[in-house]
């Protein structure tokens, strides 16, 4: 995965309104197979038991193992800057 200091040159980003916006997800559901990995994204509320999925991606697993590199640098840099996050418990913000 690359992040917006190492895009590839000569590729153009192009990025919808709608998609712009985000939606906030506060589960992630990861599945995989031998060819592919599955990342489900949904918003659980709280005193619910349905849960929508409102993104699916799917990707091979070198390009997952890359995001999940991407996102352990990620993460280092946001807790040199703001401290360690605890998520010893999952009600721990």
């Amino acid at each position: 995965m690359a992040d917006e200091k190492k895009q590839p040159q000569g590729l153009q980003f192009q990025i919808s309104e709608a998609t712009a916006q985000g939606l906030y997800a506060n589960l992630a559901i990861v599945s995989n197979m031998d060819s592919e990995f599955i990342l489900d994204f949904a918003f659980v509320q709280p005193g619910q038991n349905n849960v929508r999925v409102h993104s699916r991606i799917i990707m091979s697993p070198k390009q997952a193992k890359r995001l999940a590199v991407t996102l352990s640098n990620g993460i280092m840099q946001y807790e040199e800057k703001h401290g360690t996050l605890d998520i010893s418990s999952p009600d721990a913000k």
